[in-house]
This record gives C-alpha cells, sequence and structure tokens, in this order.
C-alpha cells in the first residue's frame, strides 16, 4: 500500500529532539578525540568562568548528588585538569579550580566546539543563526532551564 511521499515532520518538539540528539551524538565524539566527555568539557567551561565554586554548589548547579559530583571531579583531578584547595571561606570545603593543564585542555575545547557550532549550523545564514540562538534561548528561559547547563548532568 503505498502511503505517498513521506511528509516532513513540523512538530518544534520532535525536531528540537532530533537535532539536539544528534548535536549531542556528534559533540561527544568531538569530545572523545580530546579524551573528554561533554559533561567534562562543561565543567571545565564553568570553572574557567567561575572559579573556586565548591563542589556542594557545582553539585547542587548541576543537579547531580554530591556523592557522584565528587567522583566525576576526583576523575578531572587525577587527570590534572582541575585541583582542589581548602575554601578560605569554610574549611570543611573545597574550592576547585583549573590547573594550567586544564586551561590549556579548555583551549582545545573551544576551538572544537567552535568548529561543532560551524558544522552544525553551516546551512543557516548568520543571521538566521542569531535568530535561532535567541529563540532557543527564549525557549530555555520559559522552561526554565539554567543558563549553560546542560539538563543531562543529572544523570551522570
Amino acid at each position: 500500500m503505498n502511503e505517498g511521499p513521506r511528509r516532513m515532520p513540523d512538530a518544534v518538539g520532535f525536531l528540537l529532539t532530533q537535532v539536539g540528539a544528534h548535536a549531542a551524538m556528534r559533540f561527544g565524539e568531538r569530545m572523545a578525540a580530546l579524551d573528554l566527555n561533554p559533561a567534562q568539557a562543561g565543567l571545565l567551561r564553568i570553572l574557567i568562568v567561575q572559579p573556586g565554586r565548591s563542589q556542594r554548589e557545582l553539585a547542587d548547579e548541576l543537579g547531580m548528588p554530591p556523592s557522584r559530583f565528587v567522583k566525576f571531579a576526583d576523575e578531572l583531578e587525577r587527570r590534572g585538569l582541575i585541583e582542589r584547595r581548602p575554601n578560605p571561606d569554610d574549611r570543611r570545603l573545597h574550592a576547585l579550580y583549573l590547573t594550567q593543564q586544564g586551561r590549556e585542555q579548555l583551549g582545545k575545547v573551544g576551538a572544537v566546539a567552535k568548529e561543532h557550532e560551524a558544522h552544525l549550523t553551516r546551512s543557516l545564514t548568520e543571521e538566521e543563526h542569531r535568530q535561532l540562538s535567541t529563540l532557543l534561548a527564549r525557549i530555555a528561559a520559559d522552561q526554565g532551564l539554567a543558563v549553560g547547563v546542560h539538563p543531562g548532568y543529572r544523570k551522570i
């Protein structure tokens, strides 16, 4: 039975999921070439902008249980990308900072992310890219998503 030509779905939720899953998969592949996963790259990005945050604060912001965050940070510390220092305001807490090696790795992450963005949006004009970014940011804000924090951290 011939159903006729297949119509492209126009449901925004489906298209966001389809493109988002593809983008996440491709970004993960690109990060794997740097021996990182996207979540690790994200934590490095957070720490360059907000150095000295406590493990507890970061776990809360990322929606991760503190015990899982500690293990997550342990791996980056073991690899020499971050370091824990005593928090000067509360000695019970540890503050996290990028090491020089972590800064260098973050530079590589930035270059790969820029390449990923260009590849993903290559069919758009600069104006369309700005419009799409603005619209998606508005949807994210309306849905209560934290700026710059991927909801996937909750599953780590």
